[in-house]
């Protein structure tokens, strides 16, 4: 009786063991915006032990593409089971993870053209600081890191040449990197009325990855190179060019990162399988290395 009793807590240790080792998802938060006049929603993961001690952790931004919100990776991305993984067999450090939703009301990650909808902003001047102000985080540049997939894999590239200053690590996945051309920028943009020729040529030279590069100062574009770059895209994604011309400025602007094609499409099959690359690599960004 006694040797089934030492079973019985025995098991018992190892399952709140188990337990311990699980971080914690709220799938479901929201942040007051005085830019956008709305509260914006948010998904966070908690890593194991958050609730236990005192301690500040690194933050990823991990943002979702077009056509998801901010549940995407919860649900389809599996970032509680990824991260959770990724911390228990070191290849990661313990990390708080954000993910916003940016596909209510209007779907993206900029600014409107017409600046009536602000969302990078919102993005930099309230979730942000709401994200600092509320969780035991980390706010020094070198413990933050932003990553996304297609949509958010553009709200990653352009948010660190943005404000390269905040960032020590970006990692976008199958990104959409924006117009190529000033024609290209007035397609995708299209018709509409009260867009003048002055805002669309501003609003190409702020979305556009070569020009932010070559108007960049000298001090401005030292911050970009210091920033940890992880460019992955698949083999047979529709966004491979976009993808393959970054690496390419990049090389020719002597911008270090590692640029990465393997087999896979424009799926979640492809970015489960780079998200515990994506957690290995920023968790370097954190660290002494």
């Amino acid at each position: 009786m006694k040797r089934y009793l030492f079973i019985i807590a025995g098991l018992i240790i190892i399952s709140n063991l188990a337990i311990a080792q699980t971080g914690t998802i709220y799938e479901t938060r929201t942040v007051k915006s005085e830019i956008l006049k709305v509260d914006r929603k948010y998904a966070i993961y908690l890593p194991p032990g958050y609730d236990k001690t005192d301690r500040s952790y690194p933050v990823l931004y991990l943002l979702h593409g077009a056509g998801d919100d901010h549940t995407g990776w919860v649900q389809f991305g599996q970032v509680q089971h990824i991260a959770d993984e990724a911390i228990a067999s070191g290849t990661a450090g313990p990390m708080i993870i954000v993910m916003p939703d940016a596909n209510s009301g209007r779907r993206g990650y900029f600014n409107d053209i017409k600046g009536d909808f602000n969302y990078e902003d919102f993005f930099f001047k309230e979730l942000i600081p709401h994200i600092e102000k509320t969780y035991r985080v980390k706010s020094e540049r070198r413990y933050r890191a932003v990553s996304g997939l297609s949509m958010g894999g553009g709200g990653t590239i352009f948010y660190s040449l943005h404000h390269p200053e905040l960032f020590a690590a970006a990692a976008p996945l199958s990104a959409a990197t924006g117009s190529w051309t000033p024609e290209q920028n007035k397609e995708r943009l299209g018709n509409s009325s009260g867009i003048t020729d002055a805002a669309i040529e501003e609003h190409f030279k702020r979305h556009s990855i070569e020009g932010i590069i070559n108007n960049a100062s000298e001090d401005e574009l030292k911050q970009i190179k210091s920033i940890r770059w992880y460019i992955s895209c698949g083999d047979d994604d529709f966004l491979y060019e976009g993808n393959a011309r970054m690496h390419i400025v990049f090389r020719k602007n002597e911008i270090a990162h590692e640029y990465r094609v393997k087999n896979g499409g424009h799926t979640w099959t492809y970015w489960r399988m780079e998200l515990p690359v994506v957690l290995e690599f920023v968790s370097k960004s954190f660290m002494q290395y």
